[in-house]
């Protein structure tokens, strides 16, 4: 998962308060409001100063988009606020040095690119995601209109002519549908192509995509609706695990080799704080009580307080570890794992492909 997105979010010197709310307004009217409240109770007893406060509330009191809102607030400004699809998987208010953005990231999910087109005879229609969240559509017409269906009776002479027509509608049409798909998941850089809709209209089109292209491809035999979308999320799903997968399967071979990865809490603070870490795997839930103290800085960081302090950080202060190392790994362009293999052990939960080897061993 590419952190680029919460780099402004830490140049603000915090402390944070990290509010995740659930914003459904399906029961009383008044159901979010007193959800709110009791956040806000919370930020109130862990120390948030009322301007903090309420500055969120503002942000509650406006927004009616349903879902899982979730905000960080630094003095008297909002700094970041997302509205996320569904509920939150557990509401919280926390008020610490850091932004507590683990939740966020969990909701939010690997970003998969995608393209969606839903084919039929003439033409087609296209839904492309790009990995930011961007959306479009694209239309694509019909490049010959007629014939596009078969006679069942008539002149017995003429009737294969008419259906060899109607082919060749389909063909012709297919075969431009490829083309602008093949453009389209270009544009979106498409990770996965979901190809739905008529049975013939998909099997025309498969014939004119290059290999590469088909090698993206998932069918779905919807055209809209709960049937789609569930086809549209299983194939996002199983890109997701396919690149979980081949991450811990670099990761296993390079700590086996004993070269570009790191594993366990002080291997992987000592990474982050050298800059070292292009990929942070880290097991959700691990950290959620293990502290690591942390600077003003995004590299300042580790797992004791003297340890700190010998690099040079007057105050350390304690947070979470998660919090402090997607903090570092954001600031130094690494990406972030989150790893959910049953088969994946590594030690303490944690581990870190590296852009350079330490030293030789």
């Amino acid at each position: 998962m590419d952190l680029l997105f919460l780099r402004a979010l830490y140049d603000h010197p915090g402390p944070f308060a990290s509010v995740y709310l659930d914003m459904r307004r399906t029961e009383a009217s008044r159901t979010v409001e007193a959800r709110w409240h009791a956040r806000r109770r919370e930020l109130a007893g862990q120390g948030a100063p009322p301007e903090t406060v309420e500055a969120i509330e503002r942000v509650v009191r406006d927004e009616r988009e349903p879902g899982c809102l979730a905000v960080f607030a630094t003095g008297d400004e909002v700094v970041y606020a997302k509205v996320l699809d569904g509920p939150p998987r557990a509401e919280s208010a926390r008020y610490a040095p850091l932004p507590h953005v683990g939740p966020l990231l969990e909701q939010r999910g690997e970003p998969v690119s995608r393209l969606v087109a839903v084919v039929n005879r003439l033409g087609a229609r296209l839904t492309c995601v790009a990995a930011d969240g961007t959306w479009w559509n694209i239309d694509v017409p019909p490049k010959v209109e007629f014939p596009v269906r078969k006679p069942k009776g008539g002149d017995m002479q003429s009737q294969p002519h008419a259906q060899n027509a109607a082919e060749d509608t389909w063909r012709a049409n297919a075969k431009q549908v490829a083309l602008v798909i093949e453009r389209a998941a270009g544009a979106c850089a498409g990770e996965v192509i979901v190809l739905a809709g008529d049975v013939r209209a998909r099997a025309a089109v498969l014939e004119h995509l290059s290999e590469p292209m088909l090698t993206r491809i998932a069918e779905s035999p919807s055209s809209c609706g709960p049937g789609l979308d569930a086809e549209v999320a299983a194939a996002v799903e199983r890109r997701r695990t396919a690149r979980l997968r081949a991450a811990v399967d670099r990761y296993e071979e390079q700590l086996t080799k004993g070269r570009r990865a790191a594993g366990g809490l002080a291997a992987v603070v000592g990474a982050l704080r050298n800059a070292q870490v292009a990929s942070l795997l880290i097991s959700p839930d691990v950290f959620a009580d293990t502290p690591v103290w942390t600077g003003p800085r995004g590299t300042d960081l580790a797992t004791s307080p003297g340890e700190l302090r010998d690099l040079g950080v007057a105050e350390p202060t304690e947070d979470r570890a998660d919090a402090a190392m997607i903090r570092a790994a954001a600031c130094t362009d690494g990406e972030l794992l989150l790893v959910n293999l049953d088969d994946w052990h590594a030690d303490q939960g944690l581990g870190a492909l590296l852009r350079y080897e330490t030293a030789a061993r």
